[in-house]
């Protein structure tokens, strides 16, 4: 069995709210998937990292027993913490910038969706 990729779907209210979010950061929309007059699923693209969101409605009518909003965390490396906390805007900081136990340089946000981000800059390896 070989795995090749995981991709977060992010099941929220409504999408538009956060498309800036993450427009701000570098990513653009590569689909776009229409749902009762408004966006029912996108997904989102930066070198090579995806994000997706999908409604409760458009989970409703595709996959009824998993149509709920929850709320995620997402880990993303990065090469610095410099460019992205400059672009984060007014979103609602989980946890200040730290100097992690295992030696990341961190920052934790909660995007328009409700769901926390965060951003490491990992040391060497």
């Amino acid at each position: 069995m070989n795995f090749r990729k995981v991709t977060p779907v992010l099941v929220v209210e409504r999408i538009e709210p956060c498309l800036p979010f993450w427009e701000a950061l570098g990513f653009e929309r590569t689909v776009e998937v229409p749902h009762e007059g408004a966006l029912g699923f996108v997904i989102l693209l930066l070198d090579g990292v995806e994000v997706m969101y999908q409604t409760v409605a458009s989970v409703k009518a595709d996959v009824p027993n998993a149509a709920r909003a929850s709320t995620a965390m997402l880990y993303i490396s990065v090469d610095s913490l410099e460019p992205i906390v400059g672009k984060l805007g007014n979103a609602e900081v989980v946890h200040a910038r730290r100097k992690s136990f295992y030696g990341a340089d961190e920052i934790f946000v909660r995007e328009p969706g409700g769901n926390v981000v965060g951003f490491a800059a990992l040391p060497p390896a």
